[in-house]
């Protein structure tokens, strides 16, 4: 199993699947995140998301009646090196600006493709190689690093 490559400082957006698997404490994925987590221990690493991520994260635990897992999820953006970024008209224009150029992107990873390129990140996490597609994106995709020697 590979380790995820964190830059030493910057924005670096973690997409839906990286906040669930490391809440969750998914056995194959939450050790591959763990580097993420370090880095914004020296606090010049802050992970951001679109609010969008809330919907995201807990449709799960809510249609579950699960409120201590959907409560654990929404927590993790209430922490100082965790910051949640407001769907803007700017994100909005540029979400449809992806999408009319990529036709096979969905609503919600376009605004999370927006949100990362507005943002200045200069990481964006996801086990989704969909976002391949989005140039200027700089990708760490989480099956990739698990798979790397």
């Amino acid at each position: 199993m590979g380790s995820l490559a964190v830059p030493d400082s910057g924005h670096v957006y973690a997409d839906a699947n990286v906040a669930i698997y490391s809440v969750d404490r998914h056995p194959t994925y939450a050790p591959v995140c763990a580097p993420l987590w370090r880095a914004t221990q020296g606090g010049t690493v802050q992970v951001v998301s679109s609010e969008l991520i809330l919907l995201e994260t807990l449709v799960g635990p809510l249609r579950n009646g699960d409120a201590v897992l959907a409560a654990r999820r929404e927590a993790l953006w209430r922490r100082a090196d965790t910051r949640l970024v407001p769907i803007t008209r700017d994100v909005l224009r540029e979400a449809a600006r992806l999408r009319a150029r990529h036709t096979a992107l969905r609503t919600p990873d376009a605004f999370h493709a927006a949100t990362a390129l507005l943002s200045g990140c200069v990481l964006f996490v996801t086990n989704d190689p969909g976002f391949r597609r989005i140039l200027g994106l700089p990708l760490a995709i989480l099956d990739e690093v698990v798979a790397a020697p």
